[in-house]
């Protein structure tokens, strides 16, 4: 094969009280990425959107994962990458993890997939490290995975996917920035026993009610003691807009990664839709563009268009 188009998802990560260690795919938005098989080891990157993003290989996130596949599979070839980004950088919806994600997964399929999941999550942490400064795996993993995921560890990588219940998600994206390192910068270094007590119950709760498909134990735990506290006053209106969610019908959600992206989950197309419309509707009320969707949890992730 000499070269792919693929469909990257973006991701949800953290799932509130999953900091760091869970995350979930979606279908909307998604970014559209081309990668050819040069007959040398060079990596061309070129964007075709209007994010200005580097295309320097070492200052480009999907340009950095291909780098390090060359080098340590010790390759004779290389790669152009073209990408197309429809889920904007800095929106909390995993834009870097899907570069880097998309580059390792199209750079396998070409090389003829000798490589295995978690080699690919390897790979793209690369990535995730230029963005943020942090090798993690959260959107990385449902990326490539599909589903919902979960990290028991980045060092070394071992991801287990989890089953992806019949939900619809509900997520707004305001056109407000909230950089990843900056999020990560303002957070407890320190926190209280009881609260990481009350967390871990929260997240072994939402795990078990995934497994389970228990619709009423993932929102009963669908609960952030620690990040989202410290997090929520990056995001205009986070607390209106989570409140008349609930009302709305919503099982519960949060913000979608570091933000400013806020998320809902529902049992219904119908009442996710009234509840993207609630979060519009908000952010138009104080004068904020904003940009919703709505969508199922992706149970594939990265999709191949075209071969």
């Amino acid at each position: 094969m000499k070269k792919i188009k693929i469909k990257v998802p973006a991701t949800v990560a953290n799932l509130v009280c999953g900091f760091d260690i869970l995350g979930m795919a979606i279908h909307e938005p998604y970014d559209e990425m081309e990668l050819k098989l040069l007959d040398k080891p060079e990596i061309i990157i070129r964007h075709e959107d209007q994010f200005g993003l580097p295309e320097n290989p070492s200052e480009n996130v999907a340009g950095v994962v291909l780098q390090n596949i060359v080098q340590e599979l010790n390759l004779t070839t290389g790669f152009e990458v073209t990408i197309r980004k429809h889920i904007k950088p800095g929106s909390g919806l995993g834009s870097s993890a899907a570069s880097a994600a998309g580059a390792a997964f199209g750079a396998n399929a070409l090389l003829g997939n000798i490589l295995s999941d978690e080699e690919l999550v390897h790979f793209a942490m690369f990535g995730e490290e230029l963005a943020s400064g942090v090798r993690h795996a959260d959107n990385i993993a449902p990326c490539i995975y599909g589903g919902i995921t979960l990290v028991k560890s980045s060092s070394p990588v071992d991801i287990i996917p989890l089953r992806s219940p019949d939900l619809y998600a509900a997520a707004v994206h305001p056109q407000v920035e909230v950089k990843t390192s900056d999020a990560r910068q303002i957070l407890k270094k320190n926190i209280l026993l009881k609260d990481a007590v009350e967390q871990w119950g929260n997240i072994a709760g939402l795990v078990a009610g995934i497994l389970k498909n228990d619709i009423s134990l993932i929102g009963r735990s669908l609960n952030d003691v620690i990040i989202e506290p410290v997090r929520s006053i990056l995001i205009p209106k986070f607390e209106e807009i989570k409140t008349k969610s609930m009302e709305a019908g919503a099982l519960g959600g949060g913000i979608s990664g570091s933000g400013p992206s806020i998320f809902m989950l529902a049992e219904e197309k119908e009442t996710a839709e009234k509840i993207a419309q609630l979060m519009k509707s908000v952010y138009n009320e104080i004068g904020i563009m904003s940009f919703v969707y709505v969508s199922k949890i992706n149970p594939s992730g990265i999709e191949i268009v075209e071969e």
